[in-house]
C-alpha cells in the first residue's frame, strides 16, 4: 500500500471529478442532476482513500510517510520538488477535510439551485487545494496550495453568499493575501539561507536567532489572520454571515486551521528561539482573543455571528497550546482543532438546517423548536456541550491538555483561559435556551419540520466522531504523540543550546577581564 502514490490520489482525485463534471452535457436540471451525483461519488472515493492513510499509518516513528517526491522545476541551481508527506500532525486534517467536503456536498443538494456545476467545481478543487497544504513538503508547492484555497472559497463567497457577499468576499480575500505575500518573502530567504525549498531541510537547518526573530513574524503575518487572531479577526464574522451554510463549515472547519497547523509545522520547530522570544506577545494575543471574543460572542443577535465569534475564542486556545511548546499543550491544540473542526462545522450544519426553513438566523426569531424538532433539539444539545467542553466529548480532551501544558509555564495563562471556560458556557447556553426551549408563539414555527433522513444522516459521522473522541481519546492521540514529542524535543534542545552558548559569551569575556586585570 505504501508504493501507491496514495496521497498524489487523495490531493488530485477530486479534480478529475471537476473534469467529469465540466463534461457533462444535457438542460439545466440533468447538469445540476449529474454535477451534484458526480462530486458527492468522487468526494466518497476520496474520504474512502485517505482513510487508508490512517489504516496504514505508523504511529511509532515521527517521519514523514506515504512520502512521494519528484523533480518538479530546475531553472538552473533552482530545484522546486514535488515532495508529498504526512506525519502525525497532518494525519488527521487531511481526514478532517476529506470528510466535511462529503459532508458539504450532501449539505448542499437541496439547498444550492442556481450555478449548481460551478458551485461543486468550486468545493472539489477548494478539496485539492485543503488536502494539498497539509500533505506539501516543499515550500513552494505549500504555498501554491495555500494561496489556491482562496480562489474556490472567493468565489464559493461571492457567488452563492448572502446580501453583503461581495463586501465580505473582498474582505476575506485581501486580508489572507496581504499576510501571505510576507509569508512569501519568508520563504524565498529560507531558500537563501538553506539552499532548498524542502521543508524537511529547513527543520534540520539552525537558522541564526536574529534570522529568526524576521522570519517568525512573516510567517506570523499569514498564520494569525488565517487562525484567526486578535485583532486580526474582523474578516472571519462577516465571511461565516455571507457564506453559504457549507462555505461557513469548510471555513470554520478546515480552513481556520491552516493557520494553527502553519504554527506547529513551521513557526514552532524552525525558528524556536523566536517562538521563545515573542511567547509572551502570543500568550497576551491569544488570552485577549479567548476573553474579548466571548463577551462579544454574548452580545450577538445573529446564529452564525455567535458561532464565527466562539470560534475565534476556541482558535486562541489552540495558539495558547502551541507556544506553551510542551508535550501535553501541543497535543491539546492538536486535538483543539481537530475537535473545534468538527463541532464547528457541525454547529453551522444546525443553523444551516433553520435557516433553510425559515430564512432567518436571528436568535429571537425562534424559541420552542424541542416541541417541534425533538431530533433537532438532541443533535443541538450534544454539539453544544461539546463546544463548551463537557468531559465526555472531543472539546473536554482539548482544553484540558492545553490548559495542563499551559499551567507548566503560566499559571496567569491558564487562569485567564479557564475564565473563557465559564463564559463559552453562558454564550452557548443562552444560544440553546433561546433557540430550543420555551412555547412557541408564531405560526410559522408550529409547522416547522424536524430533521430529514438526509439531514440525519450528514449529522451522524459527526456525533460518532465527537463522543468517539471524548471518550477513547488515545485513538487519535496516538498517532500525533510521536511527532508532537520529537518536535518539542527539538524546541527544548535549540533552545537549551542557545542558552548555553549565552552563558559561554558572558562567562568568558568576565573571565579574560578578570585575568587582565590581576595582570
Amino acid at each position: 500500500m505504501t508504493h501507491w502514490p496514495l496521497l498524489s490520489l487523495v490531493t488530485f482525485l477530486p479534480l478529475v471529478g471537476v473534469a467529469f463534471i465540466m463534461t457533462a452535457r444535457g438542460d439545466e436540471a440533468v447538469v445540476a442532476r449529474n454535477a451534484r451525483n458526480i462530486a458527492l461519488s468522487t468526494s466518497v472515493i476520496v474520504f474512502l482513500l485517505s482513510i487508508l492513510l490512517w489504516v496504514g499509518f505508523d504511529t511509532t516513528t515521527a517521519a514523514f510517510q506515504f512520502v512521494e517526491r519528484a523533480r518538479w522545476i530546475t531553472i538552473g541551481g533552482f530545484a522546486i520538488n514535488y515532495h508529498m508527506g504526512i506525519d502525525g500532525i497532518s494525519l488527521f486534517f487531511v481526514l478532517l477535510s476529506t470528510l466535511l467536503t462529503v459532508l458539504c456536498i450532501a449539505a448542499s443538494w437541496n439547498t444550492v439551485h442556481s450555478q449548481v456545476r460551478e458551485y461543486m467545481i468550486s468545493f472539489l478543487v477548494l478539496e485539492t487545494m485543503m488536502v494539498g497544504i497539509f500533505c506539501a513538503l516543499d515550500f513552494v508547492l505549500f504555498y501554491v496550495f495555500f494561496e489556491g484555497v482562496l480562489v474556490p472559497m472567493f468565489l464559493i463567497i461571492g457567488i452563492w453568499g448572502g446580501a453583503r457577499r461581495i463586501y465580505a468576499a473582498f474582505k476575506f480575500f485581501l486580508y489572507t493575501l496581504l499576510g501571505s505575500v510576507l509569508s512569501l518573502l519568508a520563504i524565498l530567504a529560507v531558500y537563501f539561507q538553506t539552499g532548498s525549498t524542502d521543508i524537511e531541510v529547513a527543520l534540520n537547518h539552525a537558522f541564526p536567532p536574529d534570522m529568526q526573530k524576521w522570519l517568525f513574524l512573516a510567517f506570523f503575518a499569514s498564520f494569525a489572520v488565517k487562525v484567526p487572531m486578535w485583532p486580526v479577526h474582523t474578516w472571519l464574522p462577516d465571511a461565516h454571515v455571507e457564506a453559504p451554510t457549507a462555505g461557513s463549515v469548510i471555513l470554520a472547519g478546515v480552513l481556520l486551521k491552516m493557520g494553527g497547523y502553519g504554527f506547529v509545522r513551521f513557526s514552532l520547530p524552525m525558528f524556536p528561539l523566536a517562538s521563545d522570544y515573542f511567547t509572551p506577545l502570543m500568550f497576551a494575543l491569544s488570552a485577549i482573543a479567548v476573553i474579548y471574543t466571548s463577551f462579544v460572542a454574548l452580545a450577538q443577535t445573529d446564529m452564525k455571528k455567535l458561532i464565527a465569534y466562539s470560534s475565534i475564542a476556541h482558535m486562541g486556545f489552540v495558539t495558547m497550546g502551541i507556544f506553551a511548546a510542551n508535550s501535553e499543550a501541543v497535543q491539546g491544540a492538536v486535538i483543539q482543532m481537530l475537535s473545534h473542526g468538527l463541532v464547528s462545522a457541525a454547529l453551522f450544519l444546525v443553523v444551516g438546517v433553520v435557516y433553510d426553513r425559515l430564512h432567518t438566523r436571528d436568535i429571537d426569531r425562534y424559541g420552542g423548536l424541542a416541541e417541534r424538532m425533538p431530533a433537532y433539539a438532541f443533535v443541538f444539545m450534544v454539539f453544544m456541550l461539546a463546544s463548551v467542553g463537557l468531559p465526555g466529548t472531543s472539546g473536554f480532551v482539548g482544553e484540558f491538555l492545553i490548559l495542563v501544558g499551559t499551567f507548566r509555564v503560566s499559571t496567569l495563562e491558564c487562569f485567564l483561559a479557564a475564565t473563557a471556560l465559564v463564559l463559552g458556557a453562558m454564550y452557548m447556553l443562552y444560544l440553546y435556551r433561546r433557540v430550543i426551549f420555551g412555547t412557541i408563539t408564531r405560526d410559522d414555527l408550529r409547522d416547522i419540520v424536524d430533521l430529514t433522513p438526509r439531514e440525519k444522516a450528514i449529522f451522524a459521522p459527526l456525533l460518532v466522531l465527537v463522543v468517539w473522541m471524548g471518550i477513547y481519546p488515545n485513538s487519535f492521540l496516538a498517532p500525533i504523540r510521536v511527532s508532537v514529542d520529537n518536535l518539542v524535543e527539538r524546541v527544548d534542545a535549540a533552545q537549551k543550546s542557545a542558552a548555553r552558548a549565552s552563558v559561554i559569551e558572558i562567562v568568558v569575556p568576565a573571565q579574560a577581564a578578570t585575568t587582565t586585570k590581576n595582570q
